[in-house]
């Protein structure tokens, strides 16, 4: 189906994703309910304008920083993720030096394959999840399963996609928690230490070009732009541009 859809449709960029979500339902990666989540995602996306809000830069920023200062980071990766952009996710743990672990709310062992050969084929070299030894405390789903030498020992987690029980959980651990959420009104979005309101096929590959462009500075400047970075803040951003993209619909 991806090769019906012209590259001059307005909506290219939507409706690409929501075949790639549909294939990867197919391929046994992604479930109805993960569709479903990424259809309330692309309702925010819209009311942002499908593009990168000014708002998202300064988190994106924060979120190199802080990863780039991490001394065990770990990428948690879904079906949905994985599917969209799974390039880019394995390229930016590799630049971070982080580890991917799978993480499913709705968890069979044959997704978490399926999901694993498809990081595998993208340059992944090893994926956790598959095996995970322990949980989360304060978790009762799926998601609270995750690997001892991958999530549960990590200081800084980066959750990609809505999230809040997990989200909650892990900050209470005291664990630092990264966000890629496109509802700044989500409790994902107001639990986490730094959020990032973007569509992920936006957000990730900015996100690897400003760990790049960083990477090289010196930690007490790395640690002074997380020290300095206000979420509260960001978020309230987000929701004036929202509210500033629906007024310019109303008038035109």
């Amino acid at each position: 189906m991806l090769k019906m859809i012209p590259k001059s449709h307005p909506r290219y960029s939507s409706l690409r994703q929501r075949d790639l979500l549909l294939e990867g339902y197919k391929a046994g990666a992604t479930s109805i309910a993960g569709l479903i989540a990424f259809g309330r995602g692309e309702a925010f996306d819209y009311l942002l304008g499908e593009k990168t809000p000014k708002s998202a830069l300064p988190a994106i920023e924060a979120s190199a920083a802080l990863l780039l200062t991490a001394e065990k980071p770990v990428i948690s990766v879904n079906g949905n993720t994985t599917v969209l952009c799974p390039r880019e996710l394995v390229e930016l743990a590799s630049t971070l030096g982080a580890k991917l672990e799978i993480n499913l709310f709705y968890r069979t062992e044959e997704r978490i394959k399926v999901i694993e050969t498809l990081l595998r084929r993208n340059g992944a070299d090893k994926v956790y999840g598959a095996r995970p030894d322990t949980e989360v405390a304060g978790l009762e789903s799926e998601r609270r399963r995750v690997d001892s030498k991958g999530i549960a020992s990590a200081d800084v987690v980066f959750v990609a996609l809505e999230d809040g029980d997990r989200t909650e959980a892990l900050v209470k651990s005291g664990k630092k928690v990264i966000a890629l959420d496109l509802n700044p009104l989500s409790r994902t979005a107001k639990t986490a230490d730094i959020t990032i309101v973007d569509n992920i096929i936006r957000a990730v590959p900015l996100l690897i070009e400003t760990v790049k462009k960083l990477k090289h500075t010196d930690k007490a400047e790395l640690e002074k732009i997380v020290s300095n970075y206000d979420n509260q803040k960001i978020l309230k951003s987000a929701v004036t541009e929202i509210q500033r993209s629906l007024k310019k619909s109303s008038t035109q």
